[in-house]
């Protein structure tokens, strides 16, 4: 019996920080059973270097990454996303395309490593924060059995993961 293969895409404004964790936490504890990805809606061209950084200090996938746009996923030609989870309030509180697909969707905010001023050990402090926030809640979305739930109980799982430790301060704009 073949196992569905869920497409899942992670978004925040710049995707540059926190969807390029996320994309790569799943890619490795989700694989195959999941394929990752991320964008955002106004990126910055560029992935941080400290989000790459602790990536591979945690012997995490830093290949192939790129700070690409959501359009590229709300096209009509794009692979269907059966999950999309924003991680910036920013990104939460925009108007987003519409997705193929009806894919489930959280709202999983994490505050923005990048923000962090200071020293670098500060700002990559900030990051294995925000990634050790990112894994815990990929940890607890992998275990959800997806197999025998339905949409509605799917959500309501997905919308408590966003509530977990680390979570944003700001309230996401409805």
């Amino acid at each position: 019996m073949t196992q569905h293969t869920y497409n899942v895409l992670f978004l925040c404004t710049a995707n540059s920080s926190r969807s390029i964790l996320a994309e790569s936490i799943l890619r490795k504890d989700g694989a195959p059973r999941f394929r990752a990805h991320s964008a955002g809606s106004y990126p910055k061209g560029e992935v941080n270097p400290f989000a790459l950084k602790v990536l591979e200090s945690y012997n995490y996938p830093t290949d192939g990454f790129r700070s690409k746009s959501w359009d590229e996923f709300s096209d009509a030609k794009a692979a269907s996303m059966d999950f999309i989870f924003t991680v910036c309030d920013d990104a939460a509180g925009e108007q987003c395309p519409v997705w193929p697909g009806h894919p489930a969707t959280a709202h999983w905010g994490i505050d923005d490593p990048s923000l962090v001023t200071g020293t670098d050990i500060d700002k990559e402090a900030a990051f294995v924060t925000a990634f050790k926030y990112m894994r815990n809640r990929i940890s607890l979305f992998l275990a959800l059995p997806l197999d025998t739930l339905d949409h509605l109980a799917v959500s309501s799982h997905l919308g408590e993961i966003g509530k977990t430790e680390g979570a944003s301060a700001k309230v996401a704009k409805t």
